[in-house]
């Protein structure tokens, strides 16, 4: 049975209140990727929350997901896209008829094992068909060489759907994806990124040499893998999107809050127009970021092309984020920049969103791409 999502949503306001914004400057403060801490969110019922109740998760819709993407990120963007990400590698193990790759559920879901996708590579990230790392048949499976960078949970992450390239001259038809245990010979980690404002991400790279691969650790295809990723990703546009959400979210309550409190000339200073209207404006950017967002989710969850919805939806957060959380601290003054409020932390995220999962830049060449095929259709 489906756990009321009322009741999700408010499990989610309480491990945002209770865990991640009293932590959350401080996992930033120490550069360091807060395990125990996604570890025990994971545990309290958030490592797959669109799986079904009986697999561990909460049977909810991906609609339904990405309003706790938001709720979650109002207290850190980073943790909530590094525990996002095991939750997906749940889903996609419990996607996969192989019961070698089911058995992987029930660690991922109980905190147990931490999983992240390994698509992008130090040469390869938003043209995901030039990817360098190879798959070779050999017997008994394959063995997979090469580099992944920009990986999410690099660091601390046990299991990795990771794609590689099995045959260069069929292009992306020639891309498969395998489950890649990090706890076996061949696999080697290496840097873990300091990105600034981002460090609970985890994001870096890891080295595969000569990393051996049964043919039960292959998830998808030669032909199927690029498609399955497309369609995937569309769905990480989409909470990254419902991400900037929430963390625009945040920084409007913080000014507004500060706002009615702080005196100026005799009155609150959120009594001034000219102040008054610039947080109109977030507002309004709010509202509709969210209605790009969650007209994706809905796609998703019908079962419809999300592409341009997503890329949309993505583009938009890029486009209004930074300069939304930037006129909140302008209303704040110079108190909105003390580590006391999250607004600086939360526009170090907006920048991030900007490159996750596709740059802004590739979300207008799919954009364009489509409006130039809709033309030549008319």
């Amino acid at each position: 049975m489906q756990i009321p999502q009322a009741e999700v949503l408010e499990r989610a306001k309480q491990l945002r209140e209770d865990l991640i914004e009293p932590n959350a400057a401080r996992w930033e403060q120490e550069q360091w990727q807060p395990a125990a801490d996604l570890r025990k969110a994971v545990s309290l019922g958030f490592g797959g929350l669109d799986l079904d109740v009986e697999q561990g998760g909460s049977g909810i819709s991906f609609t339904q997901k990405l309003q706790v993407c938001e709720e979650l990120s109002k207290g850190s963007m980073p943790f909530t896209f590094s525990l996002i990400n095991t939750g997906n590698i749940a889903v996609k193990m419990a996607h996969s008829r192989n019961p070698a790759h089911q058995a992987y559920i029930d660690p991922l879901t109980s905190g147990e094992l931490f999983g992240a996708t390994a698509l992008s590579e130090p040469g390869a990230g938003s043209d995901f068909a030039a990817i360098q790392t190879t798959g070779i048949k050999t017997r008994g499976g394959w063995l997979l060489n090469g580099s992944k960078g920009w990986i999410t949970n690099a660091g601390i992450a046990d299991l990795f759907v990771t794609y590689v390239q099995t045959d260069a001259a069929k292009g992306w038809k020639g891309i498969a994806c395998f489950v890649v245990d990090a706890r076996k010979e061949g696999f080697r980690r290496g840097d873990i990124y300091d990105v600034a404002g981002g460090r609970s991400i985890g994001a870096g790279e890891f080295h595969l040499r000569d990393f051996f691969v049964s043919e039960d650790d292959m998830l998808a295809p030669p032909g199927e893998a690029f498609k399955q990723a497309m369609e995937l990703i569309n769905g990480a546009r989409a909470y990254v999107a419902a991400m900037c959400c929430g963390i625009m979210t945040s920084c409007l309550e913080h000014a507004i809050a500060y706002g009615v409190e702080r005196q100026s000339f005799g009155q609150p200073i959120i009594a001034h127009q000219g102040l008054r209207w610039s947080l109109v404006d977030v507002a309004t950017d709010i509202e509709a970021l969210r209605a790009l967002t969650y007209q994706a989710g809905a796609r998703i969850d019908s079962g419809e092309d999300a592409c341009f919805p997503a890329a949309y939806a993505k583009k938009f957060a890029g486009r209004v984020g930074v300069p939304a959380i930037t006129a909140c601290i302008q209303a704040m003054g110079a108190n909105g920049l003390k580590q006391e409020f999250p607004l600086s932390r939360h526009l170090m995220s907006a920048k991030i969103a900007a490159f996750t999962d596709g740059s802004t830049e590739m979300m207008n060449e799919r954009i364009g791409a489509g409006l130039v095929k809709a033309k030549s259709i008319v």
